[in-house]
Parts: structure tokens; C-alpha cells; sequence
């Protein structure tokens, strides 16, 4: 299937999937691929579809244009709002929080255990947009890339599943510094803050990404799932349930092998 077969113009996304790549490509380059509800919905919607195809192993979120996101489109907080776009429940709604968690669910499936996401930045990834880039896998960062998080600038918290993976690479301290203050992090300093696995050339990312997709799919497809199970688990596991989880996949896996080659030993 081409990469770009599936439009969704409307909510300003386009994705396919080639070999046992998905491509998914966030495409309002007119608004440097500012995010609407419409938008985090549409992501929902293509993620369900790339889980649901088990041969997809690797999953790429890339952008049109210079930016690769500038959050929030702040249309939405004006009296015309968004054209096209449904404003959604108010302040005092009780579906408030659900219409929340519906956005979410645009950003949770990236690190589902079936497939590894990795973020391709250029320019900008802004509030909305860093979340995304923090809700994948890995990270691919162009050397004209910037990551801030401007929600508290806007008076508002990061909600869409940032804060968690933010603390984790970064440490608590350095995020509420980088949050509090809303300053934009370069690419180097990306790096060494570990919220990016490569920083390249601009024109360079493309390529990158290609071939870390490739080398992603070099290893079993099936042994690749249980590690990423198990390394997902490892931070909240101590060293004991952790060695009792590797226990469990080692055996889980070498048993589906043996019964894929009829009771022959793996080899």
C-alpha cells in the first residue's frame, strides 16, 4: 500500500502503510500542522487501524512543511473558533474529562507493545505537538528542531499524555523547569537531556528515519513485542518481579516458537 493512500484532509492527516512500516503524516503545513479536536480524533481513528493490521511493526509520525507541530491551533480560543471544528462539551460539563480522554486516546496508542512509533521533528514541536513527539518510542530529531511545553504559558496544564514520558527522560526537577518556564529546547540540548535518540541534518531525517525503521525490523518480529513488553514493565517492577517477568516471556515466546515448527526446537 503507498504511503500517502489514506487521506484524511479534512482532520489534516494522511497515513499508509509499506512493507511493515506505517506512515502517519500530520498535514496542515498552511498552519505549521496546528492540532484541532478534529485531528486528535482522526489520529485515534488511524492508530485502531494500524494496530488492528498485525503485520505493522514500526510506526513513523512525521509532518509536512517546516514545522513539525505548533500545538494547539489558538483559533480554538477565540469567539469564531476553528472553522469546521465542533467546540465541544463546556467547563461544566460532565463529559468534560470524557472529550478529554477521546483526545488522549490519539496519543496512547503510539506505545502500544505491537509496534515501536518513532517521531520525526523539524522546526517546531510545540505544547500538543511535543506531546506527540513524547508519546512515541523514539525520537529523530532534526538539528533545526525545538521542543517546548507552552501550556502553562497558555494557562493551561500539558494533558495529553506528555507529563508522564517528560518525567521519565528528563527528571522531575528539569521538567518542571522546562514546563514552568515554557523556554524551547534546542535540538543538542534535546539530546542531552535524553528526549532524542539522533539529532541530524534537516535535510538528513528523512533517511534517518528510513533506516532506523529498517534496522527496528531486522530483529523476530515476535521476540521484538515481548522485549518492549518487558522493558515497558521494567521501570515499575523491582529487580525480583522483574526477573519473574523475564522468566514468564522467555518461556511464552520459546513455546510459540515450538509450536510453530511442530515441536522442533527453535534453530
Amino acid at each position: 500500500m503507498p504511503a500517502d493512500e489514506n487521506l484524511r484532509p479534512a482532520a489534516g492527516l494522511r497515513w499508509g502503510v509499506q512493507d511493515c512500516v506505517a506512515t502517519v503524516t500530520l498535514n496542515r503545513p498552511e498552519r505549521r500542522n496546528a492540532m484541532t479536536p478534529t485531528m486528535w480524533r482522526g489520529l485515534a481513528e488511524i492508530g485502531g487501524k494500524i494496530l488492528a493490521d498485525a503485520g505493522v511493526r514500526v510506526v513513523v509520525i512525521r509532518s509536512e512543511g517546516p514545522s513539525f507541530c505548533a500545538g494547539i491551533d489558538l483559533r480554538m480560543f477565540t469567539p469564531e473558533g476553528v472553522p469546521g471544528e465542533d467546540r465541544g462539551p463546556g467547563l461544566d460539563d460532565p463529559g468534560f474529562g470524557e472529550h478529554i480522554r477521546a483526545y488522549q486516546e490519539g496519543y496512547l496508542w503510539l506505545r502500544d507493545d505491537r509496534i515501536v512509533s518513532i517521531a520525526a521533528v523539524q522546526g517546531h514541536a510545540i505544547g500538543a505537538g511535543f506531546q506527540l513527539a513524547l508519546a512515541c518510542d523514539l525520537r529523530v530529531l532534526a538539528d533545526n528542531a525545538g521542543l517546548c511545553m507552552k501550556e502553562p504559558a497558555l494557562g493551561l496544564v500539558p494533558d495529553l499524555t506528555g507529563t508522564k514520558p517528560l518525567v521519565e527522560l528528563v527528571g522531575r526537577p528539569r521538567a518542571i523547569e522546562m514546563c514552568l518556564t515554557a523556554r524551547t529546547v534546542g535540538a543538542q540540548e534535546a539530546r542531552e537531556l535524553r528526549l532524542a535518540e539522533y539529532v541530524v541534518p534537516a535535510a538528513d531525517l528523512g533517511a534517518r528515519v528510513a533506516d532506523l525503521a529498517r534496522e527496528l525490523t531486522s530483529t523476530d518480529a515476535a521476540a521484538a513485542r515481548a522485549t518492549k513488553a518487558l522493558l515497558a514493565a521494567a521501570a515499575a517492577n523491582t529487580l525480583e518481579q522483574q526477573a519473574a517477568a523475564e522468566r514468564v516471556a522467555q518461556a511464552t515466546l520459546l513455546r510459540s516458537m515450538r509450536g510453530d515448527t511442530g515441536g522442533r526446537p527453535p534453530g
